[in-house]
């Protein structure tokens, strides 16, 4: 080995893989709980320590024990410009272990693939970022314009202890930042062999979490009740999760549908977007959740003793609004439910949109077609939730651009929160490249 080559950077497309099995091993389960959660701590510390390898400074802020955040400023060419936000969560859902190929939390390689929980949603990202940013501290690189780091905790349970805190206690690490790219955005759905749509998000809908209460008269299980608030509550919850909201087309939809019905020479009817929504294949769960308001009971909690009637009953019900649709979507819902149930919302954030266009967006396009000449950006709303919603708030302009080449047949949206969960080798260096290109320049 000569000595030049001793001495070179490591390849940032090979350290990703190392980061992202690293980030992967870290347990940071988030259940909603602070007791039963794994906390971030310790990932956040991995970062911490990433960058402080090559010589950048940054901040970990504690939400409450365990529940850490990170934030760093790479500073730009011309300090005189806004600055781009770049945040990734470093929490995950809970995984069984039992219901998985390999183990959750093992960071696997195999077949091509990097396993374990987090490796699309989204420590993936988290792990390119740090591959680009040690590469450019290795090599003197600047970017256009500072570029303020953010790895947050509890993106997937509201973001309270995560983007929320940071917006609410740490502003002034955000100063100057105008624009931001997060999850879930950037990934390629493949047409055929020579086009390749790549799907930046620019619209997400609104979290509407909440609970429905029914009340009913205890009793001896043994006997006949009329008011029985376990009866009253399955009634309601059954007529929620069997009913289907009006379609409703909004404008970053409407952009999507026509650029796939172009690709796919299907002809799109507006009164019917589902009949082009269902031949998109691996992604059409993700779409066709974007054309309508989404309600999906998820929890319940009844009783103490299996021959008591209870005198309550509760069930959590997992509601997503299109942007201007939350208190539509409220009035819906009690009108489905019923005068007798209560409902308590326990996190209201609303939907977000932006438009398809600008510089950045432009940054982005040109990234993606230099690495993939069949690339075709298209905007697209995702429809769940993101720390865009905290970030906002601050008059920050978000977008998902986690940018990811994915093999044709990979049921992408099904690996989010299911077993299994697995990114493409090649993908993730394949977002390297493309993060390289576009933080550079944007």
């Amino acid at each position: 080995m000569t000595s030049d080559a001793a001495s070179a950077p490591p390849d940032p497309t090979a350290e990703v893989v190392d980061l992202c099995r690293d980030l992967l091993r870290i347990d940071t389960t988030n259940t909603g709980d602070n007791a039963t959660s794994a906390g971030e701590r310790f990932a956040a510390e991995y970062v911490a320590e990433k960058l402080a390898e090559v010589g950048v400074e940054s901040r970990i802020h504690e939400s409450a024990p365990g529940r850490a955040s990170l934030v760093a400023r790479i500073p730009g060419a011309d300090p005189g410009r806004d600055a781009l936000l770049v945040h990734g969560h470093l929490d995950v859902v809970p995984a069984d272990a039992d219901e998985w190929s390999v183990h959750p939390f093992s960071g696997e390689l195999r077949d091509g693939y990097l396993w374990g929980r987090g490796a699309i949603d989204m420590k993936d990202f988290d792990a390119m970022v740090l591959a680009v940013v040690r590469n450019w501290q290795r090599t003197g690189v600047r970017p256009a314009r500072d570029i303020v780091l953010a790895f947050t905790a509890d993106e997937e349970a509201g973001s309270d202890y995560g983007a929320h805190y940071l917006v609410q206690h740490h502003r002034d690490a955000f100063d100057g930042c105008t624009e931001a790219i997060g999850e879930v955005g950037g990934f390629s759905y493949t047409v055929d062999a020579s086009q390749r749509l790549y799907l930046i998000e620019t619209a997400e809908k609104g979290i509407d979490w909440l609970r429905l209460h029914a009340k009913g008269r205890p009793g001896h299980g043994s006997m006949v009740h009329d008011d029985n608030a376990v009866t009253a509550l399955a009634e309601a919850v059954a007529r929620i999760g069997r009913h289907r909201f009006p379609v409703v087309v909004t404008d970053t939809v409407r952009a999507f549908l026509e650029e796939v019905s172009d690709l796919l020479g299907v002809e799109l009817d507006p009164e019917d977007p589902e009949a082009a929504i269902a031949k998109l294949g691996p992604i059409a769960n993700i779409i066709g959740a974007t054309i309508r308001n989404t309600a999906n009971p998820t929890r319940l909690a009844a009783g103490y003793k299996d021959n008591v009637i209870p005198g309550r009953a509760t069930a959590t019900i997992d509601c997503r609004s299109l942007p201007g649709q939350s208190e539509l979507l409220e009035q819906q819902l009690r009108e489905l439910v019923g005068p007798d149930i209560a409902i308590e919302y326990v996190h209201r954030q609303p939907a977000l949109e932006t438009t398809f266009d600008g510089d950045l967006v432009e940054a982005m396009s040109a990234a993606l077609r230099a690495e993939d000449p069949g690339a075709r950006p298209v905007p697209y709303m995702l429809s769940g939730g993101t720390d865009a919603k905290a970030f906002s708030q601050l008059g920050i302009r978000c977008f998902g651009f986690a940018p990811l080449r994915l093999p044709p047949d990979l049921n992408f949206s099904g690996l989010f929160h299911g077993i299994d969960e697995r990114v493409p080798v090649d993908g993730l260096q394949f977002g390297v490249r493309v993060l390289d290109r576009f933080l550079r320049n944007c």
